[in-house]
């Protein structure tokens, strides 16, 4: 079994897996959806609670399970292909598996002549199919469920607590928070739940959670809400529900109840060293969700709010470098050409520390803008050498990713001008034409190349490479190596705990910071 799912690559949590079940093949593993909200009588607390604790579930699940559905997809792979050797639920344990026969036998020869031909790219297409959970927010056939679990699919069924089988065209998804909404045609109204308020809930709070984990249909388990706010690096609106309630693989696009049955959160994603549940899952909480499958609902795609910029969080270091008291908000590291954040004249350094009056962290500051209507006019409170100024910015809307240039072939580049920065653990050379031809570095880059790092120093420990590009010492522009060196040893003359340097890499730009004495502050 796979520990890592496409939507969790290496340098995030090491074992989180999406929550979806395959068949023959393998279909993703995630948890959980949103839904749009459905008219609905208005439902009483489930009665029989001591202090607050249930005596039972039974009511509460008797009232829920009819909305919680089965989602089954098939897809047509063919033998080799890209679709064939994505990671998702199972991973290689879906795969058949050539028994132990004698070695030489006739049986083995036969096996391992099937094994090839239906490994080879050569082969014939093969039926993929998946399961996974969904849940349905309004009579007329409305049902949420992950992307990943419907993705590719040729054709999406959905299973009803009480057997019915109906075929579900998707209405829309959307890759970021991997949601998709689906529309089944039934004869008579279907049973529907509706979203609650997931910002109400609190850690501690009991939760329930119904799904089909291994394709065990009309499933119920229940735990509490075990931390708020977690990011796990699925994506940049990270915001998830952490909860005990065991979910597992099959539990993708499945809900997660509060008490009085209002769903709170789209259960997404497990954390767990085995494959099966440990107590760790993470739900999309509903006020996030909601807005998302709202739009599906009405336009079949998502448009979101965007700034402009590129953000770090402020770390101690970053604001001792910056003369920053307390240590919050999210820097500027780098501001889109054209973009809403240029056209606002906001400035690589800046701290945006409010948006609308709220104060914010940088991990928060992508999904609240991307929240915001497009063309709206939004604040921001930012810091910007030693002063708070109001910067107006218009939001726009966030751009599709634009495909990467394809990598050119290098040549070394001449190490005659190299500076070595050794308390901070790398060396820097003058970025000529042979630097920018080594490192796919475009022409008008600018700065001072980074042209080794120590194992084991300050700069490896900070995720400095070979390659990479320091921009800015302290937010003025260093042309050379001669120049970086005169202005950290300018910053230690002044005595500054640490020194901030603005390094270009594969990712973009970031501030890195380093304390001049060089050893890390506890």
């Amino acid at each position: 079994m796979r520990l890592f799912s496409p939507l969790f690559r290496a340098g995030s949590l090491s074992c989180l897996l999406l929550a979806g079940v395959s068949g023959p093949v393998v279909a993703r593993a995630a948890e959980v959806a949103a839904l749009p909200t459905a008219p609905q009588a208005t439902t009483a607390p489930v009665a029989g609670r001591l202090n607050g604790a249930p005596d039972s579930f039974a009511d509460l699940a008797a009232r829920l399970l009819p909305a919680v559905v089965n989602v089954s997809t098939t897809q047509t792979v063919k033998s080799g292909s890209e679709d064939d050797d994505d990671e998702g639920d199972g991973g290689d344990d879906q795969l058949p598996q050539m028994p132990n026969f004698p070695q030489g036998s006739p049986f083995e020869k036969f096996f391992h002549d099937f094994m090839n031909r239906q490994n080879s790219p050569d082969g014939p297409p093969r039926r993929m199919q998946a399961l996974g959970s969904g849940f349905i927010i309004d009579p007329a056939g409305y049902i949420v469920t992950n992307n990943h679990v419907i993705r590719h699919a040729d054709k999406i069924t959905v299973t009803l607590q009480d057997n019915t089988v109906l075929t579900a065209r998707a209405v829309g998804h959307d890759d970021r928070t991997d949601l998709a909404l689906l529309k089944v045609e039934s004869k008579k109204p279907l049973p529907a739940v509706h979203f609650g308020d997931s910002d109400k809930r609190r850690v501690g709070d009991w939760v329930l959670a119904i799904g089909n984990p291994f394709g065990l249909s009309g499933t119920v388990t229940a735990g509490i809400i075990s931390s708020r706010g977690r990011n796990i690096d699925q994506g940049p609106y990270d915001d998830f529900i952490q909860t005990d309630a065991p979910i597992n693989k099959g539990n993708s696009g499945g809900p997660l109840f509060d008490m009085d049955g209002n769903v709170i959160g789209v259960n997404t994603a497990i954390y767990s060293p085995s494959g099966g549940s440990v107590g760790i899952g993470f739900s999309i909480p509903s006020n996030e969700a909601r807005g998302i499958l709202e739009q599906l609902r009405k336009t079949g795609k998502v448009s979101r709010g965007w700034l402009g910029v590129r953000i770090q969080n402020v770390t101690q270091d970053i604001a001792d470098g910056l003369g920053l008291s307390p240590a919050r908000g999210a820097l500027v590291a780098g501001v889109e050409k054209d973009g809403p954040a240029a056209k606002a004249k906001l400035q690589t350094g800046d701290v945006i520390q409010t948006l609308d009056g709220q104060p914010i962290e940088g991990k928060a500051l992508p999904r609240l803008s991307a929240q915001l209507p497009v063309g709206t006019v939004a604040h921001l409170g930012v810091w910007r050498h030693g002063k708070m100024v109001d910067v107006p910015v218009t939001i726009g809307m966030l751009p599709e990713p634009a495909a990467e240039p394809e990598a050119k072939p290098a040549a070394a580049p001449k190490g005659a001008a190299e500076v070595s920065l050794s308390a901070l653990g790398f060396s820097v050379g003058p970025l000529d034409a042979a630097a920018r031809q080594k490192y796919n570095l475009p022409s008008g880059q600018k700065g001072v190349l980074v042209t080794s790092v120590k194992d084991g120093g300050l700069a490896s420990d900070r995720g400095l490479r070979e390659g990479d590009v320091v921009t800015e010492v302290q937010q003025a522009e260093v042309t050379s190596p001669a120049d970086l060196k005169k202005r950290i040893e300018a910053a230690q003359k002044a005595h500054k705990k640490s020194i901030l340097l603005l390094v270009h890499d594969a990712d973009g730009l970031r501030w890195v910071p380093f304390p001049l004495n060089g050893e890390d502050t506890p």
